[in-house]
């Protein structure tokens, strides 16, 4: 067996890995690379292998930087499968087709400013169109049912914990009279994580492909962000404040409206109004209503004790138009906006943030990690004026930002995970992960016993 390292392979973007077996291929993931925009299109443009020559594609859940090209792979010719678990094919579908929103008019704000020149129009990478033609080709395969991709290999998707719907990979693999099992983490979870069931840990593995994005620091306890969200909440709330944050779509936007769900029925804060306001969070929500199956045993507990549904509560409020949204700005009294993009860079939360950050009374909450040169980031680091929209505004609210939210897993987890198989480990991989967080783990690894560890480069391969 061989595998072609071709995305996420030292840089934590754009996951895609292919593997040749007993004379087929089997992608695994099919992310957007996220960069600079002249670098991510030719990147995301051009495969290094034909898509009409891929015998079956697995997907380990529905984050854009791991399913985000799949229309481009099926616009060039993939006609065959794509497993997955059957939440992460519905959160799939509605990721790739906003995706391919923002891509349009991207692509159309560009041209205006080309056809100005005299410059021939764009192309997007790929249109909604192309994105409504993935769903079809998605076979949903539940947890823990296995299943044969490909000749010779067969595949169990067993929970990540990451968010709704992830999966590892497990491939047990029968090549020219050899058995093995290769791991692949996917995106790996945390313990204790609002809402969903904690990771399932690798077992028997020979061969262990994991992601080591946090591998250079732990994470603070979930239970202690949730203590700082109520404290910044309530501290607001008495002021008579909004409380903004901006919000990933799917998973954070969740975990928070669900926070706050504990923290009405516990009295922890008073009955103000609790907005998501995000198109993409809303349909997110209600794919995560659908799959409460999924949840884990506190959530349900807290469901059959008496609390709301964990998503959907007199408090909570979906909004569903863009006058709706709006009106939010022209009102006055204390309430809680979660609103997308996460980094503050697009979306609705630019509106928000433009009428309410002038006033002392409001907090904005950053929830996730920044990327350097967004809003996010810049609110992060205290700077006094923003640009939004063009225009300057002096940040007067005050800003938070919370560790622990993250949907990934920290470094004490990371070791945890590669040391459930540490005694029938003969290789292990670190994909999904800068340098500086792949060195830090590397050395944690080595210091409890592990010694063929690898960090391929991109368009790297090696075989087993």
């Amino acid at each position: 067996m061989r595998i072609h390292f071709l995305g996420a392979a030292q840089t934590v973007t754009g996951a895609q890995f292919l593997l040749e077996v007993n004379s087929h291929t089997l992608l695994l993931e099919c992310g957007l690379y996220q960069g600079k925009r002249e670098e991510s299109y030719r990147r995301n443009q051009t495969f290094a292998f034909d898509p009409r020559q891929i015998s079956a594609a697995i997907l380990s859940h529905a984050h854009i930087d791991h399913s985000g090209n799949l229309p481009n792979l099926v616009k060039q010719g993939y006609a065959g499968p794509i497993y997955t678990t059957p939440a992460t094919a519905a959160l799939a579908d509605i990721m790739v087709r906003d995706s391919a929103h923002v891509l349009e008019a991207d692509v159309n704000y560009v041209n205006k400013k080309r056809r100005k020149r005299g410059e021939p129009p764009l192309e997007p990478l790929y249109t909604v169109a192309d994105a409504e033609k993935v769903a079809p080709l998605f076979h949903p395969i539940p947890y823990q049912q296995p299943f044969e991709p490909i000749p010779g290999v067969q595949a169990t998707l067993v929970d990540a914990g990451h968010i709704l719907g992830s999966a590892a990979i497990v491939l047990d693999i029968e090549e020219q009279g050899h058995r093995f099992r290769l791991w692949f983490s996917g995106d790996i979870g945390r313990e204790r994580l609002p809402l969903l069931r904690d990771p399932v840990l690798p077992e028997a593995a020979d061969f262990l492909m994991m992601e080591c994005t946090y591998g250079d620091h732990p994470h603070h306890d979930p239970e202690e962000a949730y203590e700082r969200l109520r404290e910044v909440t309530v501290r607001t709330l008495k002021r008579g404040g909004k409380v903004i944050i901006p919000a990933f779509a799917v998973g954070r936007t969740q975990e928070l409206v669900y926070c706050y769900n504990r923290m009405l029925q516990a009295g922890e804060i008073p009955p103000v109004p609790i907005y998501v306001d995000s198109p993409l969070a809303v349909a997110a929500s209600r794919i995560f209503q659908h799959f409460t199956d999924l949840f884990d045993e506190e959530t349900r507990a807290f469901v059959q004790s008496g609390g709301h549904p964990a998503l959907n509560y007199p408090q909570l409020h979906y909004v569903q138009s863009v006058e709706e949204s709006r009106a939010l700005n022209d009102r006055m009294d204390p309430m809680i906006i979660i609103s997308a993009s996460g980094m503050a860079e697009a979306g609705r939360i630019l509106h928000h943030l433009k009428h309410n950050i002038q006033n002392p009374r409001n907090t904005i909450v950053i929830v996730s990690w920044q990327a350097p040169d967004t809003l996010g980031r810049r609110l992060v680091e205290g700077a006094p004026v923003v640009r939004i929209f063009g225009e300057l505004f002096d940040r007067r609210a005050e800003v938070v930002a919370i560790d622990g939210f993250s949907a990934h897993a920290g470094q004490d987890m990371l070791l945890r995970y590669a040391q459930a198989s540490q005694p029938s480990i003969q290789k292990l991989f670190l994909v999904h992960g800068e340098p500086n967080a792949a060195g830090a783990l590397t050395e944690k690894l080595k210091e409890i016993g592990f010694r063929d560890i690898h960090y391929p480069a991109k368009d790297s391969s090696i075989d087993l």
